[in-house]
This record gives structure tokens, C-alpha cells and sequence, in this order.
């Protein structure tokens, strides 16, 4: 019986050929903790010990680099680990080859985020919060504990973006834990209301009156708003798509008096939708092109095919929409309200459908407007493109939306009810 010694460590003679093992009998040394000497005379401390029928051996650490009571402690480790079930040699090339919180939202980002309409968000989001810390850690590194740290510290001044930030961490390690790169998805569970109750917003429900529409309609033509973002609002609310959808408008997608948003532009569902252009829609385009024009002119450069192209070769984002209604929120009569704040550019859309349902317009017809996709049986079965109904449905929404603008009556048809101010 041998027990190591830091002298007996430095006298041991290398073998000759292949190496030598000294297993370490003190009282202090785990089961299998041995000195292995190399005939280079290279001096290593490794566990041995059986996994799945086999014979394996983990390095500890080498002579010097460790002391003896150093790497007796983490052999105690590994021997835990040992006789729990887990092979720390098998565990030990999984981690290898496992990729770093880096290599995983890159690949996540390539393979799904950047498909999505808002996918250059979740990318900027992760690499603004997580990469900072975690971007050379193995994903098997990252505890809870440290997601609940960052997502905590956002949400201390920005709660929504916070709930977010979380919302796109625990899809990268569930992707992960899909493809077996990880056991398990340490942020399965959390909530974002367990970490801080702020971070659970209330759905907006915030709907403008007539007196706000009309404000805003007449508002935004005598504002300091570039015109075609003025132009932009106004289809929003006129149309009742999305204001992304809005802001990205192409000439190509316009044919006739219909306008088609390809797939490829609707974050929510990968079908075309078909928006019926009213008389007023079909005046403000032809607003846009005009102004379109000019700007060309001034520029010197020829357009990029974008309706609502407030830069060469780019339309306007729906940030910057966003950020210009604030900024003129007085000019448009964008006023606080209690439980609903200042309206947003979103809220246009939902005064659309909100309106339709008012006038009596059939809930198929009006989510079929706004370009909300019917969901089960109903979506299998009823194919109806509801093409004449939308278009009489926005035609309706259209004069009572001029009656309100303009004080005049441009109703001959049955009155939107309960769209008082």
C-alpha cells in the first residue's frame, strides 16, 4: 500500500517504457485516485473508475500545477459524480463539443429568427443582453440564476423589453435542448411576473374617438411630420393593417384598386392577404407617388419601388413612425388617457376593427379585413376569400371615417353605432 507524499511524488523513477501508476492509498484519497507517471517524467493525478462495463480515467491536473491536497479534493468531486451514475470522461467530451451561447444564438438566429418578420430584433436583443457575459460560456454554464440576473436588471427600467429579452433566451435552450446540444432547458419555467410583476403588461386596448381621429386626420397635414409618414398613419387607420405592413409597401404589391401583402412580409402567417384600396386609399397613394417623386428629384436618385421611401433606397421603419407621433403628439391631438396612455401607431389599427364591428360588419369579414387568419376546422373548411365583403366592409369604415374628418355627411348607408367621442 502507497500512500502519495509530495517527496515520494518528486523521487518516483519514470518508467523506462509506456507509464507507470501509483494509486494513492491515504486515508484522505478517493477511491481510484492515482499518480500516473509518463516516461517523459511528466507527473499527472487522474481518478480511475468503471463506467458501463469500461475501465476510464479523468485527469485531475498535473504536478505542480496542482498540489496534492488540492487534487485529492477534486478527485473527492469526481468520485461524487462517479458514483451519482455520470461518466465525467463522457460528460467531459460532450462539453467539448458543445457550442458556446455564442455559437448557438447565431445558429438559432440563422436557422428560425431570421425567417420571421421581427427576427433582426431577437438577434440585437441577445447580443445587447446575453452575449455580453455569456458569450464564451458552454450552454450547459449558464445557470437560471444568471438569466434571472439580466433579465431583472432590464426590467428595473424597461419592463416589456425585459419580458421579451426572456421570451428569446428561453427559445435559443429550448432549441437547444431539441437538438440534445443540452439535458435541459434551465429556463423552462420562469415566468416573467415572478421575476418582476411589471413585466407582465396588460394587453392595449386602447381605441381612439372621434374627436382623436379627427385631430390626427387633419392634424398630421399641418404638422412638421414628413409627409410620407403622415401619409402612412393615415392608411393604417384607413386600411386597418399593420403598421409594419404599412411602412413597407411596395408599388409592385399594388394592382388596380387592390393592394396584396405577400407572405414574405407577414410576421404572423406564411399567406398573402388582399386589401381592398377605397377612393380615399387610392387618393393618398397617389399623394405618396407624388411626393415620392419629388424627393427623387431632390435627390437626384431613382426610387427603390417602396410606397413610403423616406430614405434612398429604404422605407420608413415603424420605429421611426413611432418615434414621430411622440414627438408631434400635441400637434395631433395625441392626448393621455387614463388605462390607455397616448395612442400608438398599433392603436390605428385597432380603431379599424373596432369601427367595423360598430357598423355591424360580420366578425369573419372584419378579422378577414385586418388580415387575421382563421384558425381550425373553420380554417380547413371555409375557403371564401370574402373579396366583395371586405371592400364593402372598408368602403363603410370609409365614410363614416370622412363624416368624422370632415363634419359632413358622407353616410348614405346604415350608421356606425357606439362611436361617440
Amino acid at each position: 500500500m502507497t500512500e502519495l507524499t509530495s517527496k515520494l511524488i518528486k523521487e518516483i523513477e519514470p518508467p523506462t517504457k509506456g507509464r507507470r501508476l501509483i494509486a494513492d492509498q491515504h486515508r484522505d484519497a478517493p477511491r481510484g485516485f492515482t499518480l500516473k507517471v509518463a516516461k517523459s517524467g511528466a507527473r499527472v493525478f487522474v481518478l480511475r473508475y468503471r463506467a458501463a462495463g469500461r475501465d476510464r480515467e479523468v485527469t485531475i491536473g498535473e504536478c505542480g500545477t496542482w498540489s496534492l491536497k488540492a487534487a485529492r479534493l477534486q478527485a473527492h468531486e469526481v468520485r461524487r459524480q462517479v458514483d451519482a451514475g455520470t461518466d465525467p470522461l463522457a460528460e467531459r467530451a460532450r462539453a467539448d463539443g458543445e457550442p458556446t451561447v455564442a455559437d448557438a444564438v447565431t445558429e438559432y438566429c440563422q436557422r428560425h429568427a431570421h425567417r420571421q418578420k421581427n427576427g433582426h430584433k431577437v438577434q440585437r436583443a441577445l447580443e445587447m443582453y446575453l452575449l455580453p457575459k455569456f458569450k464564451h460560456y458552454k450552454l450547459h454554464e449558464v445557470r437560471r440564476r444568471d438569466v434571472i440576473k439580466i433579465v431583472e436588471d432590464l426590467a428595473a427600467t424597461y419592463p416589456r423589453q425585459a419580458a421579451m429579452l426572456l421570451t428569446y433566451i428561453k427559445l435559443v435552450f429550448s432549441w437547444a435542448e431539441d437538438r440534445e446540444l443540452i439535458e435541459a432547458n434551465p429556463v423552462a419555467t420562469l415566468k416573467p411576473q415572478k421575476i418582476d410583476p411589471r413585466m407582465k403588461s396588460a394587453p392595449r386596448r386602447r381605441v381612439l374617438t372621434d374627436v382623436e381621429i379627427k385631430a390626427l386626420w387633419n392634424g398630421v397635414d399641418e404638422s412638421p411630420l414628413h409627409r410620407l409618414t403622415a401619409i402612412a398613419l393615415k392608411m393604417v387607420l384607413l386600411t386597418g393593417q399593420r403598421p409594419g405592413e404599412v411602412a413597407g409597401m411596395r408599388w409592385d404589391e399594388v394592382e388596380g384598386n387592390v393592394w396584396t401583402i405577400p407572405a414574405s412580409r407577414r410576421g404572423k402567417t406564411d399567406t398573402s392577404h388582399l386589401v381592398p384600396l377605397t377612393s380615399t386609399a387610392m387618393d393618398l397613394l397617389a399623394e405618396a407617388r407624388e411626393e415620392g417623386r419629388r424627393l427623387d428629384k431632390r435627390r437626384r436618385s431613382g426610387s427603390s419601388g417602396f410606397v413610403f421611401e423616406t430614405r434612398p433606397g429604404a422605407p420608413i421603419t415603424v420605429n421611426a413612425i413611432d418615434r414621430a407621433v411622440k414627438r408631434h403628439a400635441a400637434r395631433l391631438g395625441n392626448v393621455e388617457v387614463q388605462d390607455g396612455g397616448h395612442w400608438r401607431p398599433h392603436d390605428l389599427r385597432r380603431t379599424c376593427r373596432t369601427r367595423l364591428s360598430a357598423a355591424h360588419i360580420p366578425e369573419s369579414v372584419a378579422e378577414a379585413v385586418i388580415g387575421h387568419t382563421r384558425k381550425g376546422i373553420i380554417a380547413v373548411y371555409d375557403q371564401h376569400a370574402y373579396a366583395e365583403e371586405k371592400r364593402a366592409a372598408l368602403e363603410t369604415w370609409e365614410r363614416h371615417l370622412l363624416t368624422i374628418v370632415t363634419g359632413e355627411d358622407h353616410e348614405n348607408v346604415v350608421p356606425l353605432l357606439g362611436a361617440g367621442a
